[in-house]
C-alpha cells in the first residue's frame, strides 16, 4: 500500500502532458503552413508551439491562484521535449542545454510581446508575428501575420470561456486555424 504512493502520476503532469500533446497538435495544424505562409521548418514549427503555448499560458493566468502548478509543469513538459527533439536531430549532449536555454528565453520574449500585442492594436500583434513566426522568410506575406493575428485574437477568446476545471483535467479546445487564402485576404 505504502509503494502505491511512489508510483502514483501527478495529476497536474498529467494534465500537462495533455495539454501539450493538444498544443503540439493544434500547431501542426497543416492550414498555419498552408494558408498562412508559416515555413514548415524546425523554425516554423517551434514558432506555431510557442504561439499554442503562449496562448494557454495566457489563459492559465487569469486563474493563477489555481493554476500557477499546471503553467509550470506545461513550461517544463515543453522543453524536456524540446531537449528530446533536439537530441533526436543530432545536437550532442554539450550543444543542447545551450539550445533550449535559449529557446525558454525565446519564449519568454514571446510571451512579452504576444501579452502586448493581444492588448494592444492590431498592428502590434501582427508586428510580433512577423518578427517571430516570419522572422526566417525573405519575403513573408504580410497577409499570414494578419490571419495568424486575427486567430490568436480568436483563439484567446475562445481559451477565456474555457472552464478552468477543463484546463486542470488537461483539456483545451481551440479556434480553428484558418483555412484557406481567402480568409488570409
Amino acid at each position: 500500500m505504502a509503494l502505491g504512493r511512489w508510483f502514483r502520476r501527478n495529476p497536474r503532469e498529467a494534465a500537462a502532458r495533455a495539454l501539450y500533446l493538444r498544443v503540439v497538435q493544434q500547431a501542426r495544424d497543416p492550414a498555419f503552413y498552408a494558408a498562412c505562409g508559416v515555413p514548415d521548418s524546425v523554425d516554423g514549427r517551434f514558432e506555431m508551439v510557442a504561439l499554442h503555448a503562449f496562448l494557454v499560458l495566457h489563459r492559465l493566468k487569469r486563474d493563477r491562484a489555481r493554476t500557477a502548478e499546471l503553467a509550470q509543469a506545461l513550461f517544463d513538459t515543453m522543453f524536456l521535449d524540446m531537449d528530446q527533439s533536439l537530441r533526436e536531430l543530432g545536437a550532442g549532449d554539450l550543444g543542447v542545454a545551450p539550445r533550449v536555454k535559449a529557446m525558454a528565453k525565446g519564449l519568454y520574449g514571446r510571451i512579452a510581446a504576444y501579452e502586448a500585442g493581444l492588448a494592444g492594436p492590431d498592428d502590434d500583434l501582427r508586428a510580433a508575428l512577423a518578427r517571430n513566426v516570419f522572422g526566417t522568410v525573405e519575403a513573408a506575406d504580410p497577409a499570414g501575420a494578419v490571419a495568424i493575428a486575427a486567430y490568436m485574437r480568436s483563439a484567446a477568446e475562445a481559451l477565456q470561456r474555457q472552464p478552468v476545471e477543463s484546463l486542470l483535467a488537461g483539456e483545451v479546445g481551440f479556434a480553428p486555424a484558418p483555412e484557406s487564402d481567402s480568409e488570409i485576404a
